[in-house]
């Protein structure tokens, strides 16, 4: 019985470490997808102004726009299904930077989405913050 105790006890750490590595794995590929989604808004907007035009630089207004989409020359171009569930925050409030941002600022201006990041204030396996990735 000591025996399977000690066993069990061991499996939990692992069990979480598991879980933690699964939940970073996702965080990346949202935070890729959504500056996927951003750069293809910028490259089809310096291709085609969209209306009402971007505030700067051809960025995105916001991440609704992703989703919701731009009308080009009658279609609807859309760049995101959805916005992501943040997997460290369980929300889909996701922090923003502008252009006009300091990158090492946690304060969005507001001017258009250059960049997300996650809001949670962990950290990750590795040692970083997970509002640096």
């Amino acid at each position: 019985m000591a025996i399977l105790a000690i066993l069990a006890s061991a499996a939990v750490p692992i069990a979480r470490f598991k879980v933690k590595r699964e939940n970073e794995r996702v965080l990346r590929r949202y935070l890729w997808e959504m500056r996927d989604a951003i750069d293809h808004y910028k490259d089809a907007a310096d291709r085609v102004p969209f209306k009402p035009r971007s505030t700067a630089r051809n960025y995105p207004p916001d991440l609704e726009t992703l989703v919701k989409g731009v009308d080009v020359q009658g279609k609807k171009l859309k760049f995101l299904r959805r916005i992501p569930v943040d997997p460290m925050t369980g929300k889909t409030e996701w922090g923003l930077r502008s252009m006009q941002d300091d990158p090492a600022s946690d304060s969005y201006g507001g001017q258009s989405v250059f960049d997300v990041y996650s809001k949670s204030q962990g950290t990750a396996l590795d040692g970083t913050k997970y509002s640096t990735w």
